[in-house]
């Protein structure tokens, strides 16, 4: 069981004008420091303004540990390499959601009732008629998340445990399925309808690059490669969609919709689009004759607007976990694949240059998990467009986990942040002939 929170012997104060304000510190299980603000306001009538919330924790959380300095992720207290040498990605998602890994009984059944959940409502597939067919596949992948809470309108009360229960094992079951839909859709072929004896990754990549007139069968080098990459993204803290799942949630939102919000955030090119940002930065060098110099220098001239998408993290002031695992796969699979593709080549001089170059190793800009994911989609053949709705697979479970630890919470409550207002001050009503 986790640690509770502690309050720290110590306390910080803060003085406003003559008067000096006591904040209770508290120190979580890994020794993590934080002010408790939370009755600052109602004692001073101040507080406190943190643009993005960098420096603001919003919740207690017992679900991943992330150290950036460090470079050191777990999930529930075990390592991220640990974890992505050991198990598959449905045992992680156990582990995310219901906080112990599973034992074998567990583990059957949580993987039996995903399999019973993994076809859509035909009604639900004609959604797909509705879309342009070049529309993105995360608008796509959003859209059918979310019109799910009027096809299963038994499992939307996030106070019954059991409905919550099915609505989990729904969507863990059914995202891949309206992923490789939305494919599909684009390329105008015909839908694969999932195949409950392959296991997870398998069975999308089938539904993914499977045709009804031939046989497939899955390379078992990109099974595994998959598997890997869906591990290090299924939860990375109080990221940017996770806590948007979290604010969505805490108006009693059902499951879906939290989730269908979630997708939205990760969308964008500062979050879960940038490894399809990746690729496209790769593509514009060999367009430009493969002049990886001249980017590199690009990147350095600080006059420049130009960067290098894909290197350095934001949390990360070390090596990223994330990237070590994932690497290892990319160059067992370029290895394997000897692919003459100029892409790969470019991202290996890149990757050359960010770990011996002094300008990047001095600012610890390394290659990060978007920069080898983007490579290995690419290997795997996944299309560019699908590179975020990768990134939603693997991180279902842990958007999954936060918002069932918000909903079980005994101190959860309604997201309502404070601002700071900088509008005009009152002002007189003029009628509309009078107005300049």
């Amino acid at each position: 069981m986790p640690e509770p929170l502690k309050t720290g012997d110590d306390a910080a104060f803060l003085r406003i004008g003559d008067r000096e304000v006591k904040l209770p510190i508290l120190v979580g299980s890994e020794g993590e420091t934080a002010v408790d603000i939370s009755r600052l306001r109602s004692e001073t009538g101040f507080i406190t303004l943190d643009e993005g919330y960098v420096n603001t924790g919003s919740v207690t959380s017992a679900i991943t540990f992330l150290d950036g300095e460090e470079g050191v992720l777990r999930y529930r207290g075990y390592r991220i390499d640990v974890l992505a040498a050991n198990c598959d990605f449905i045992e992680v998602s156990y582990l995310l959601i219901y906080g112990e890994l599973p034992n074998a009984a567990q583990n059957d059944a949580f993987r039996s009732a995903i399999r019973m959940h993994t076809m859509l409502h035909e009604d639900l597939k004609l959604f797909y008629n509705g879309f342009p067919r070049d529309a993105h596949p995360m608008a796509i992948l959003s859209s059918v998340i979310n019109a799910m809470s009027t096809f299963y309108q038994d499992s939307l009360n996030p106070h019954d445990p059991e409905q919550v229960e099915v609505s989990i094992h729904r969507l863990l079951a059914k995202l891949p399925t309206i992923a490789a839909y939305s494919y599909k859709k684009s390329i105008g072929q015909p839908l694969i309808y999932p195949q409950n004896n392959l296991e997870y990754c398998e069975n999308f990549l089938r539904m993914m690059f499977a045709v009804p007139s031939e046989p497939f069968e899955s390379d078992p080098d990109f099974v595994t490669a998959l598997n890997l990459l869906l591990i290090v993204h299924a939860d990375h803290e109080q990221n940017c969609s996770t806590s948007t799942v979290r604010m969505v949630g805490s108006s009693d939102a059902n499951l879906f919709a939290s989730i269908s919000a979630g997708i939205c955030a990760l969308w964008g090119p500062l979050h879960g689009g940038a490894n399809e940002a990746v690729v496209n930065m790769l593509e514009r060098i060999i367009e430009d004759g493969l002049n990886v110099k001249k980017y590199v220098d690009m990147a350095k001239d600080k006059n420049n607007n130009f960067r290098l998408m894909g290197f350095g993290h934001r949390v990360y002031k070390n090596y990223d976990p994330r990237a070590t695992i994932i690497k290892a796969a990319c160059d067992k699979l370029l290895a394997k694949l000897q692919l003459q593709d100029p892409l790969f080549e470019v991202a290996q001089q890149l990757e050359k240059v960010a770990t011996s170059d002094p300008y990047f190793v001095e600012r610890k800009l390394y290659p990060n998990v978007d920069f080898y994911s983007g490579v290995i989609y690419r290997a795997i053949g996944i299309p560019v467009q699908m590179f975020t709705v990768l990134f939603a697979m693997g991180r279902l479970p842990g958007w999954i986990a936060h918002w069932k630890e918000m909903q079980d919470s005994s101190t959860k409550r309604i997201c309502r942040p404070r601002q700071v207002y900088t509008g005009s001050p009152i002002r007189d009503f003029v009628p509309i002939a009078q107005r300049r």
